[in-house]
């Protein structure tokens, strides 16, 4: 494992992280975390936003545990503000939120209220530093990630397959589409560090087909690569059956049915990464608590699908996979974006 006392260029990136997020003096930073934090990325976010001039107070809940049931990861749903009123108006009222819980807010029903009273957030992904450090954000990525959502919203249709039998069509008609490049600047919106992914949420009953979850694609739940492939069957948007041998089609079927929740088999969003520096073989690397997992959801030319909530589609749960594919073919309306895992500028 990796040391974590603070160094120098790790606060050099958290700086101009939150620079790029133009944070200016007098502003007012809310740096949130919880007890189960990986302490250096608030202390880091904390003395950032002090050097940049900013306002900064901290905010330290304690961490949810839920008293039965399977373990809650890979969410983006953190419990920790559980509608606490005096906290979601503190985070409400401030320029910027530094979120440095563990799961991170995207998801959580606090977020609407946080961004409707204009604060901007920027969630750190509960990454090691060296990881950040490698990840920081440029303007190359941030332009390519907006054109993708406008080819995004703009399409009906994304199809996708690949070589080891993935044949999915997803409807984007009525899809919510957005894209995430590791900051924001403006008021009432929402980024994540490290950033690189254009994503679309699909209204209820757009996703059919099979999905092939080849050798080396990867479960992040897990924070696994797969071993042996695993097939998905979708109807409707619902996983109707997980096919294949071995343990990763075993680890599979046992996490998502003990969550007993239909919604938990549904599909949450679609979409594919646009970060050329971020790397498939980035997980091989580190510890499992050292690595949350963002690098792997937007390396250029992954197929991201995930199960679980899906606000668009009105499924709320807390069983959810992130599956960043590799090696296949994403088209919109016929055109290719992604070709057989490499992006087409």
């Amino acid at each position: 494992m990796l040391q974590e006392s603070i160094e120098p260029a790790w606060l050099a990136a958290f700086e101009a992280v939150l620079a790029r997020c133009a944070l200016k003096p007098g502003d007012t930073v809310a740096v949130l975390a919880e007890s189960q934090s990986r302490p250096v990325l608030p202390e880091l976010a904390r003395l950032a936003a002090a050097r940049l001039g900013a306002q900064v107070f901290s905010v330290l809940l304690p961490t949810v545990f839920p008293a039965s049931g399977p373990a809650i990861r890979s969410t983006g749903a953190s419990p920790v503000l559980r509608g606490i009123g005096p906290v979601v108006g503190a985070l409400a009222g401030s320029t910027l939120v530094v979120d440095c819980t563990v799961e991170g807010l995207m998801h959580a029903p606090e977020l609407p209220a946080i961004l409707k009273g204009g604060a901007r957030v920027i969630y750190i992904s509960n990454e090691h530093p060296e990881a950040l450090v490698r990840l920081l954000p440029d303007d190359a990525t941030e332009a390519r990630v907006k054109d993708h959502v406008k080819r995004l919203r703009g399409a009906r249709e994304m199809r996708v397959t690949s070589a080891a039998g993935t044949d999915l069509r997803i409807s984007l008609a009525g899809a919510v589409c957005g894209g995430n490049w590791g900051s924001t600047t403006r008021p009432g919106t929402m980024t994540h560090w490290p950033g690189g992914i254009a994503l679309a949420f699909p209204a209820a009953g757009s996703v059919n087909g099979t999905l092939v979850l080849a050798e080396g694609d990867v479960n992040l739940t897990f924070k696994r690569y797969l071993e042996r492939p695993v097939t998905l069957r979708i109807e409707n948007d619902y996983v109707t059956a997980i096919e294949g041998q071995g343990v990763d089609a075993e680890l599979m079927r046992s996490y998502i049915a003990a969550w007993n929740d239909r919604e938990a088999y549904a599909v949450s969003h679609v979409g594919y990464g646009l970060n050329p520096a971020a790397r498939w073989d980035s997980l091989a690397l580190y510890d499992k608590r050292d690595f949350n997992g963002t690098e792997l959801r937007a390396f250029a030319g992954n197929f991201l699908y995930s199960t679980g909530a899906n606000e668009v589609a009105g499924r709320h749960t807390l069983g959810h996979f992130d599956l960043p594919l590799r090696h296949c073919t994403v088209q919109l309306d016929g055109a290719a974006v992604v070709e057989a895992g490499r992006l087409v500028e």
